[in-house]
């Protein structure tokens, strides 16, 4: 599916490259933010219409299986009755709404598999979203940064005075690296955030399923 295909691509952006290779940075950053909307919006509306779809395949499944039972009721009454014709016709007619509710029912589990791709991108691009939404003013900032330093230096070699443009690059060093020291370590606190709430989910649902099962035994 195209729609999720362009999520892919959004979901898979490294904001920091796009930043640095941009000729204008904010530019760049506020339109990847909208993009993100928009294409957040179209998941939205088409998770929505899958459900819907969904709901409907459910529906005549139901509708096929019962009819299935109705039929082979039916092909019961004849037989009782010593009408084997009868009873063959009603088997026949139970027999395709069988082939029916087959073809639904592989329809409704191909559905639900679209359905959870569908919100598993709707999370993920939510995700990146809200990242690109919390980065973005650091990222400007970095990029304003730069170039004022840069200015700066570019000032200074235009006097000529080299000892003044060496101090200016050793302070632009010095700042990106306390930049990327301090993008790192929020980057790792928020990593072990994230493995501490896995660790704690996978120990619920152990906890869940071995429940499930002392309850089965014991019963």
């Amino acid at each position: 599916m195209a729609l999720l295909e362009r999520v892919a691509t959004l979901v898979r952006a490294n904001l920091n490259d796009l930043v640095d290779k941009a000729e204008d940075p904010e530019k760049m950053i506020k339109q990847v933010i909208l993009d993100m909307q928009n294409q957040l919006l179209q998941v939205k509306t088409q998770v929505a219409i899958s459900i819907a779809d969904q709901h409907i395949l459910e529906k005549k499944l139901l509708e096929a299986e019962e009819n299935e039972r109705q039929w082979m009721h039916r092909a019961g009454l004849a037989v009782d009755k010593k009408d084997d014709a009868l009873a063959r016709a009603a088997v026949e007619r139970s027999m395709s709404y069988r082939t029916t509710a087959a073809s639904f029912r592989q329809q409704v589990e191909d559905q639900k598999s679209q359905v959870d791709n569908l919100k598993s991108a709707l999370l993920r691009l939510q995700q990146k979203m809200a990242e690109a939404e919390s980065k973005s003013d650091m990222l400007i900032a970095q990029h304003r940064r730069a170039r004022s330093l840069g200015k700066a230096t570019d000032a200074g070699n235009a006097m000529g005075d080299n000892s003044n443009a060496a101090a200016f690059d050793r302070m632009k060093s010095k700042v990106r690296h306390h930049e990327a020291t301090a993008q790192a370590h929020a980057e790792l606190v928020g990593d072990d955030v994230n493995a501490k709430f896995a660790a704690m989910e996978k120990q619920e649902e152990i906890d869940r399923l071995l429940s499930e099962l002392k309850s089965k035994r014991s019963a």
